[in-house]
């Protein structure tokens, strides 16, 4: 009898480790929800412990026998802790971090890991299908950091913490008189309008089909460039994912995090034409300016922009799957 074997030469990523001073830590993060970080820290995190569950990612086999264990939350926005195990026990805290959950993401291939494995802290470089480079911090790295490959697309879902969040500035206007870009910003906004301001499934056809109705339409359109979407990713080594976007809000809802109130923002920073649109979920303080802020409006925020691949989305229908 013969037996073929069909050998694949599965690769990961390419890596880029990070020594722990070169890496920042979660002071600045745990400040966006707490002055008090010291005291309250603990105490979430001990609360936290009585109904943890263990996400499992992209791995299926997840095991408190495990030489490392993350702990989570089923709560829309909440703390992953990451423990050293032995013989099925804890053994060492090694890291914690807070976290906001999306049903939002894109089809991404991850190009490198910027990682330091001591404390379990990665932020992902990624290339979304249109080719877009997006940094954000791995909810998910110690559950899936042996899994990831090299040239694999991945449905990745896109979550913030807002350190700064506001509407955007809206002073300088430009004057566009291109034909085909002013047919895709009226085409645009009219099927968003006619879609009670969410973007539809199939947004890319309905813009091809779109014909003016007058001449109006097509003239030469003014625009604030407050009401644009922008991304900028960190320049440092390592702190990549701390970014500044620019976007505007479909989406708009309460939530609480240890008792202190949170409103989720559902926001489009990327909207180009023939790609996808990236959208984020970003959790910002209940402020009395952050509550002002409706649907529709435009805002800027410097945030810190985090990923997670789940093994159950990973399919193109997956874009407003619930990540859990």
């Amino acid at each position: 009898m013969t037996t073929n074997y069909q050998y694949k030469n599965i690769q990961a990523p390419t890596k880029v480790a990070l020594a722990d001073e070169q890496s920042a830590g979660h002071a600045d993060h745990w400040r966006i929800l707490t002055d008090d970080a010291s005291n309250n820290v603990p105490a979430w995190l001990q609360k936290m412990i009585e109904h943890a569950a263990m996400p499992k990612g992209l791995n299926s086999n997840v095991s408190a026998k495990d030489s490392c264990l993350l702990l989570s939350e089923d709560q829309p926005c909440h703390i992953n802790q990451v423990l050293a195990m032995k013989d099925g026990r804890p053994e060492r805290f090694i890291n914690a971090f807070p976290c906001v959950d999306s049903p939002y993401g894109l089809n991404c291939k991850i190009e490198r890991i910027i990682a330091n494995d001591s404390s379990h802290d990665a932020v992902l470089r990624l290339r979304s299908a249109d080719g877009s480079i997006i940094y954000a911090f791995d909810q998910l790295y110690t559950t899936n950091r042996h899994l990831y490959q090299r040239d694999t697309s991945y449905f990745v879902n896109f979550s913030a913490w807002a350190h700064e969040f506001k509407i955007s500035e809206q002073n300088e206007v430009v004057m566009v008189e291109d034909q085909e870009s002013i047919r895709y910003h009226r085409a645009f906004n009219d099927i968003v309008a006619a879609n009670d301001g969410q973007i539809p499934d199939d947004l890319q056809e309905q813009i091809s089909e779109w014909k003016p109705k007058t001449e109006e339409q097509m003239a030469p359109v003014e625009i604030n460039l407050g009401h644009m979407c922008a991304y900028l990713f960190g320049d440092t080594l390592g702190q990549e994912d701390e970014a500044w976007c620019q976007g505007q809000v479909l989406g708009k809802q309460d939530t609480v995090f240890n008792d202190k109130s949170i409103i989720l923002f559902d926001v489009v920073i990327l909207r180009e034409q023939d790609a996808a649109p990236f959208v984020v979920r970003i959790g910002a303080l209940n402020t009395p300016e952050t509550a002002t802020i409706q649907v529709h409006d435009y805002v800027q925020a410097n945030v810190w922009l985090q990923a997670a691949v789940y093994k159950e989305n990973q399919k193109e229908t997956a874009q407003t799957s619930k990540a859990s």
